[in-house]
């Protein structure tokens, strides 16, 4: 069975609709709606199956009208609940599934026959969008010619949306999910999100989506106790209930949870097109213990804190996903050192088969180092060069998400120190440093735009004050690591390090970079004659000194501006 082919509600050929739903603990289920005035009394009867799947057609309900489910259910209370499967919701706070059926003509199809299948020899950079704060109160239709515009100019390769599913409450992110089926109405149809994705890949962009199946809302009117029973729940509140958010975690040894689940991942990926899927929280899923104290967890059958259910669920997710859907990127968001996150799923009992893992320790310590003032980064140089010890151990993403720009943290250009100049001075070496480090790109929207004050989903990016002097730095980066293939694998060799001035130097095949975080000009031997300069952070036309710092001068010195990020090729680079 395909769940969203099988269950939710489906346009019959000759009027009406078909509704399924799972609910086997329940004694009665009903469907209400426009359709029957939301009278109780007059709600359309659904039939059960020995599967638990009660099924009935009404032939006066139409496209666009509202419907709910009426249950009746173990205990036996009446509840009014949304469609698991529905493809369509109401516009929150309203809650109602809406019936739906897609009439939207795709014009992607060389994009699709082209999509690449070996990401890890090819450029990704990743632009990570909140869809409804980027430029608020857009529609997904004036995204469609905004947003598409605004990062082919910039030269990401990629967009990254988080959660797109609907969401009751806006300050979740999308990260409290209720209707995993339906993309949030806020801005359009599901068509008109369609809309969106086609007119990004015509324009050569893939689109990555935030998943959540690491838990779900205690809404009453949701997932939560759907036919009196925990259905889509864990019973045991030690393995059912996320102690961090609040939520309900999904019965991973369930079949007809998992099945939910994977097929919810194929659902975006098969009626959405999508070329990618960032599975959120996936440590907390992979631990029985993760943020539990002795005695709050359950050891699993061998006695350890591995949650093996979660483990077998994501095995066969990313296996069905990589299967059905060459081409289409599985990324973890995992923040352990599990074994074998990006390894395929044959190479060991633990590995996972993911494409690609968020490099959390690369963001931690890159970010803590550079929150430093100047003065006193030598004591923490190795926090700077400590993840290239791991780079290889995994395909990896170096991410700077939203996760780091919201609750206090600070927007990323005002985590470094100095005025706004050196700011920003700082910011563009950073950002260099970023693209030249192996590891594929994330970046989270308004750090291009050299942004003072932290992310908020109500106010969005502040358009008011653009720094183009990053914004430019950031479109040049791109440019130059969309044509090095230098910068798409993992080689790297260390030319220099010294704490003392703050100064680094590494290899990338045919990419030199030669960072200088120490505020002010250094002049450094790095034993390379005739390379020249083809970016410099602190160049006159991204807002720096733009003098004593043009490249390689006394036959093999390099003299670099304060915070800047060099970089460097041989003379026949194109």
């Amino acid at each position: 069975m395909t769940v969203w082919r099988e269950l939710g509600a489906h346009a019959e050929p000759d009027g009406g609709f078909r509704f399924a739903v799972w609910a086997p603990n329940a004694r009665s289920v009903q469907v209400i709606g426009d359709f029957t005035g939301w009278w109780p009394d007059d709600g359309v009867p659904l039939e059960p199956s020995s599967a638990g799947v009660w099924r009935g057609v009404c032939a006066s309900a139409l496209a666009g009208q509202r419907y709910r489910y009426r249950v009746l259910d173990a205990s036996g209370q009446w509840s009014y609940r949304a469609d698991p499967v529905a493809f369509a919701t109401e516009c929150p706070p309203a809650n109602a599934s809406v019936l739906y059926s897609s009439s939207y003509t795709w014009n992607d199809e060389w994009w699709m026959a082209s999509r690449a299948t070996d990401h890890h020899v090819r450029p990704i950079s990743v632009y990570e969008v909140h869809l409804g704060s980027w430029r608020p109160g857009l529609s997904y239709k004036e995204l469609a010619d905004e947003l598409v515009a605004y990062v082919l100019d910039l030269g990401f390769t990629h967009v990254e949306f988080l959660p797109v599913m609907e969401h009751p409450f806006g300050g979740s992110w999308g990260y409290q999910v209720t209707g995993f089926y339906a993309p949030t109405s806020r801005m359009g149809t599901p068509d008109d999100f369609r809309h969106l994705i086609d007119r990004l890949h015509q324009a050569g962009i893939g689109v990555l989506l935030d998943w959540v199946p690491a838990h779900f809302p205690r809404d009453e009117w949701a997932l939560a106790g759907f036919d009196g029973t925990a259905l889509y729940e864990h019973p045991d509140p030690r393995r059912g209930e996320h102690p961090d958010w609040g939520s309900l975690i999904f019965n991973y040894g369930r079949w007809e949870v998992k099945d939910f689940l994977i097929d919810n991942a194929r659902y975006w990926c098969e009626e959405f097109h999508v070329d990618g899927l960032r599975v959120d929280a996936v440590a907390s899923m992979l631990y029985l213990d993760y943020s539990r104290q002795a005695g709050e967890w359950e050891p699993n059958v061998f006695g350890g804190n591995t949650n093996l259910e979660a483990v077998a669920l994501l095995r066969e997710l990313n296996t069905v996903v990589h299967r059905d859907y060459p081409g289409v990127l599985m990324i973890a968001e995992e923040s352990t050192a599990w074994p074998g996150v990006t390894q395929p799923v044959d190479w060991s009992p633990t590995a996972l088969g993911f494409g690609f893992k968020w490099n959390m320790g690369w963001m931690h310590d890159t970010l803590s180092y550079f929150r430093e003032e100047p003065i006193h980064r030598r004591y923490h140089h190795d926090t700077l060069t400590l993840p290239t010890l791991y780079a290889g151990q995994e395909h990896f993403m170096l991410s700077i998400s939203h996760d780091e720009v919201v609750h206090g943290k600070r927007s990323l250009l005002a985590k470094l120190p100095g005025d706004r100049w050196n700011r920003l001075a700082g910011l563009r070496g950073l950002l260099a440093y970023m693209w030249a480090f192996p590891g594929k790109k994330l970046l989270f929207m308004g750090a291009e735009l050299g942004q003072e004050t932290e992310w908020s989903e109500t106010r969005g990016l502040d358009w008011s004050y653009v720094d183009d002097g990053v914004r430019s730095l950031v479109r040049d980066v791109n440019r130059i690591y969309a044509a090095s293939p230098a910068l798409w694998g993992s080689a790297f060799e260390w030319l220099h390090s010294d704490p003392l001035t703050n100064t680094i130097a590494f290899r990338r095949d045919s990419l030199v970079c030669v960072a200088n975080f120490s505020g002010v000009h250094q002049r450094l031997s790095i034993g390379l004659t005739g390379w020249r300069e083809i970016l410099n952070t602190d160049a006159a036309c991204y807002g720096g000194t733009g003098s004593g710092n043009y490249g390689v001068i006394g036959g093999k010195d390099v003299v670099i501006g304060p915070h800047a990020a060099l970089w460097l090729m041989p003379p026949d680079f194109d």
